[in-house]
């Protein structure tokens, strides 16, 4: 199944052939080559800042009336692409279609719930100390914004940047990762059918020297929003500083998961087994560190290790498949090295632990649970971002309160009791940006995601997403 073939680079409403060298686009469950997406050079992308530069000036005077009915237009779109977009995001980041389609109805989401936010940029009227005088705040858009956005979503993340900013009054380039450009191309052209003007929304896939230096270099552009590691977070920061752009950074996480002991572990296990190995464990919010009261420990793995064994590995096109592959060898090979520190370090493998026999293809990982680890073991001490369970035992809540603060993230964090005081006082002593009690359900639309922290700042959904692409301005009027 190959891409549309004149996808490329979308600037001034239409698509374009880069200048750029082309980029294969890899298959992670065969290693194969799907095809060659053709990339931008410096050039492509001042002429998506010039496009994006005319998109401002039309969408901003735009009333949030228009704007509103555009995101909705645009969501209907997708909702009719819905197959098409699943399939290629289950090509090209190896996940299975089921949680494609996921992937791509909480897209959906953003697009409705920023269409009725962009009728509620609220300003307000202070009275003023000045005789006959008042103090309005009014909201203005940002300007444009360069999105950049990861392999591991490869919709979603760009929805939730794209949407509070065309709700905003805001033109957008967006930057995907190069790794799974396709979807990327889709989502975008849905914005096109559904006719979002020229210019205010536009595409430029390449090499960073040629696509992200001259993004961070213009004045023109004045926000920069990033989901991607924290060490690119803290390098964006320094590079945007130089033309003061504002700032969004949705970085790594290592989430502690902790099982206090009046927990049904069945029920937990219900919950954590599927989650921690959604996307071959490649999402920032998963659990990594399972901290298990000592009571309830030897039946949480050995029920962890037996669900485990029984998942399904295949392709994402697979209908049956439970958990896709790595997205490249790059990734295989990391998260080989932190199984070996664990063996070293003591750890036991519970399950899995190496390459499937079954696939000799691509870049595919057994589900793998690993217990008695110590806490300066790598699968503990930082994030993993793949399919390794690291289950640990704890006995005193003040002491796993203070293992799960350990380090420097603070994205989200699990924590599952039946005791509502112990509720408040975990969500209280927990350093996270979010917490899920007794559940995973922390990605909607409607609520601020984000973190503390080395895990970023500002916040992607909810009404508090739409500021960080709002300038406050405030004038002090005098009768």
């Amino acid at each position: 199944m190959a891409l549309d073939s004149h996808f490329s680079l979308f600037i001034g409403g239409e698509w374009q052939t880069g200048h750029g060298a082309p980029m294969g686009v890899v298959d992670p469950a065969t290693g194969e080559t799907l095809y060659e997406m053709p990339s931008a050079n410096a050039q492509d992308t001042a002429e998506a800042i010039k496009s994006a530069e005319l998109g401002l000036k039309h969408w901003r005077s735009s009333s949030a009336w228009t704007r509103a009915d555009t995101l909705h237009a645009i969501a209907n779109v997708m909702v009719e692409r819905t197959e098409e977009a699943a399939r290629h995001i289950s090509l090209e980041a190896g996940k299975p279609l089921a949680q494609s389609r996921r992937e791509w109805a909480l897209c959906i989401d953003q697009f409705r719930w920023y269409a009725e936010e962009a009728r509620r940029i609220y300003g307000r009227i202070v009275e003023s100390r000045a005789p006959g005088g008042r103090i309005e705040i009014l909201h203005e858009p940002v300007g444009i914004v360069a999105a950049f956005t990861a392999w591991n979503f490869p919709v979603v993340l760009i929805a939730r940047k794209v949407a509070p900013a065309l709700a905003a009054g805001c033109s957008v380039i967006v930057r995907p990762s190069s790794e799974v450009p396709g979807p990327a191309a889709i989502i975008i052209d849905c914005m096109r059918q559904a006719g979002l003007p020229a210019g205010v929304v536009n595409l430029v896939v390449g090499p960073t020297s040629e696509t992200y230096q001259p993004l961070m270099a213009s004045q023109s552009v004045r926000k920069v929003s990033l989901t991607g590691s924290t060490a690119i977070g803290q390098q964006m920061i320094r590079d945007a500083a130089a033309t003061m752009k504002r700032v969004s950074m949705e970085l790594g996480g290592n989430a502690p998961m902790i099982v206090f002991q009046d927990a049904d572990v069945e029920k937990v296990l219900d919950l954590a087994v599927p989650t921690k190995f959604a996307n071959a464990g490649q999402v920032c919010v998963t659990p990594d560190r399972f901290f298990i009261h000592e009571s309830l420990h030897d039946a949480f793995v050995d029920g962890f290790a037996k669900r485990a064994k029984t998942l399904k590995l295949g392709h994402g096109l697979d209908e049956t498949s439970q958990m896709g592959p790595l997205i490249n060898e790059r990734r295989r090979k990391a998260i080989e090295t932190i199984v070996a520190d664990a063996v070293a370090r003591g750890g036991k493998i519970r399950a899995g632990g190496g390459r499937p026999a079954e696939h000799n293809r691509g870049f595919f990982f057994e589900p793998t649970v690993i217990s008695d680890l110590p806490d300066e073991a790598v699968a503990l001490a930082e994030e993993n971002f793949g399919p390794i369970a690291a289950i640990t035992r704890f006995a005193k809540a003040d002491d796993v309160y203070a293992r799960a603060n350990t380090g420097g993230f603070g994205l989200s964090a699990y924590v599952f009791t039946r005791d509502p005081s112990r509720i408040r006082e975990a969500v209280a002593s927990i350093e996270s940006g979010m917490v899920g009690v007794n559940s995973f359900a922390l990605a909607a639309a409607e609520a601020p995601f984000g973190g503390i922290k080395d895990s970023g700042m500002g916040r992607e959904g909810g009404s508090e997403g739409i500021h960080d692409y709002l300038n406050v301005k405030l004038s002090q009027v005098t009768l």
